[in-house]
């Protein structure tokens, strides 16, 4: 493992968490056995998918959960919470229960993307560590996703450290686009941590701080001749950057390397670099080209022709500029009676959307056996099965008169044990791992789910049984 400095981020909740684990603790809950879900609402960029980030980090917190000495004096002085259960807290551990879906995986709305099963008040204490976590990292993989794909094979760095919200944002932004499919990092300190390939070349004032343009280029190449990258737009690209940077690489006998971009119209000043590059004799001379790029501005440069080998990609990646906020929820789908009988619970709402699924479920991928694709997903009580050998038919849970029979595939469990009674019990691959992994369950996404304007509606939809369950809880609850 890569060296990962971790801390303690107990004390990272909401204040109801702690005013409601007081109340369980004095009202006799405490151990009440209960499911909560975390799951999304709606995709990013109104885009056809999501994908699922930010479980090591989940991992790492729920191993290091403790309360110190100083926590409890804090939450004494507060003066709203009971003695008994302060000293609850100085012994206090995660015990229950997390299945979650591994990271890299395309996710969609609806489904539960994790699901904590625990007494309630350890179940409520994690609540929002976990959705700021994946709903953070959920976010800037998907972006960098849709970025990476819009490049069509050329590579995507991540340069986005300066305008990141905060060291984490930047840091764990960094992890979590190169899962989803970036070729390296601007930042440095996510190689150290993670294992992202760190990569950079030099800034204007670097080119600034010499005499002249040529002697910052041909020094550059002197001391980096394996790895010369020449910024060319501090002056002027095409009269003085491209010309200086030729001669600076000829000097030195360098022909692998590159130049790159970073203002103006990239598309002319690309193409025309491109042909000086290539009659100077220096054809493997790449183009990269940055400054406030997107999927959309890539998919436009490229469709006009430009000559761009890669691409460094900032702010608008590492904060997905289009659509800053995940949405990920975190609610209560189920408890156990003291007899360990699961009881169903919903959540009913104004708002058609926001009514939840109740009790505790399994998701699972359907998948053609033909072409390897999803097909959809399909979500059941925690006890049902689904059986391969038969035709199974599935339903639009809001428009229930939309159902097609399936036969010929194969259905995958997405949710893993992570904790079982507190102990961890998964396996937890490395970062080129989960990258691996993510990149092989986007192949098996048809390219209409990966639509950047109106993507195909990838269906999530419920087993009968599951259906059933939750009309008779709203027919019930809206007769009062």
């Amino acid at each position: 493992m890569y060296p990962y400095i971790r801390e303690n981020y107990t004390m990272l909740f909401d204040f109801y968490e702690l005013t409601m684990g007081n109340g369980y603790f004095l009202s006799g809950h405490k151990d009440k056995i209960s499911y909560f879900d975390v799951f999304y609402r709606k995709n990013p960029d109104n885009g056809g998918y999501a994908i699922a980030c930010g479980l090591d980090q989940v991992i790492d917190y729920i191993l290091d959960l403790k309360f110190t000495d100083d926590d409890i004096a804090f939450l004494r002085s507060k003066g709203c919470f009971d003695e008994k259960f302060l000293d609850y807290l100085r012994n206090f551990r995660f015990t229950g229960d997390i299945y979650a879906i591994p990271e890299g995986t395309p996710i969609f709305p609806g489904e539960p993307i994790l699901t904590v099963r625990a007494p309630a008040i350890e179940a409520q204490f994690i609540e929002t560590f976990v959705l700021l976590t994946l709903n953070h990292q959920s976010l800037i993989a998907t972006k960098a996703n849709r970025i990476v794909r819009a490049a069509e094979g050329r590579a995507i760095s991540e340069f986005g450290s300066r305008r990141a919200q905060g060291p984490g944002g930047a840091i764990l932004g960094a992890r979590a686009s190169y899962i989803a499919g970036c070729a390296g990092t601007a930042c440095a300190i996510a190689e150290e941590r993670f294992g992202v390939p760190a990569t950079g070349t030099m800034a204007h004032s670097w080119v600034l701080m010499f005499d002249s343009e040529y002697e910052a280029f041909d020094t550059y190449c002197k001391l980096y001749p394996t790895a010369s990258t020449l910024l060319v737009d501090t002056y002027n690209v095409l009269t003085s950057g491209v010309p200086n940077a030729i001669r600076a690489f000829k000097a030195n006998g360098i022909t692998k390397c590159a130049i790159r971009i970073d203002s103006g119209d990239l598309a002319y000043l690309s193409i025309k670099a491109r042909k000086m590059l290539d009659e100077a004799g220096l054809p493997d001379c790449k183009i990269v080209a940055s400054n406030a790029l997107d999927e959309y501005i890539i998919r436009d440069l490229l469709s006009q022709g430009a000559k761009i080998d890669a691409f460094g990609v900032g702010e608008r990646l590492i904060t997905s500029k289009s659509t800053p906020v995940f949405g990920g929820v975190y609610k209560l789908c189920a408890v156990e009676d003291e007899n360990g009988k699961i009881i169903p619970k919903i959540k009913l709402s104004e708002n058609p959307e926001k009514v939840t699924t109740p009790h505790f479920k399994k998701v699972y991928r359907l998948v053609e056996r033909d072409s390897g694709k999803a097909i959809a997903d399909y979500i059941t009580v925690y006890d049902e099965t689904v059986d391969e050998s038969q035709p199974l038919t599935i339903f639009d849970p809001d428009y229930t008169w939309k159902s097609r029979t399936i036969t010929d595939f194969y259905a995958v469990e997405l949710q893993k044990t992570i904790f079982k009674n507190g102990e961890l019990v998964y396996h937890r691959p490395s970062t080129e791992e989960i990258r691996a992994y993510c990149a092989e369950q986007m192949a098996m996404q048809w390219d209409e789910v990966k639509r950047f304007e109106n993507p195909h509606n990838y269906y999530v939809d419920l087993s009968p049984k599951l259906w059933d369950t939750k009309q008779l809880m709203l027919h019930q609850l809206s007769k009062g």
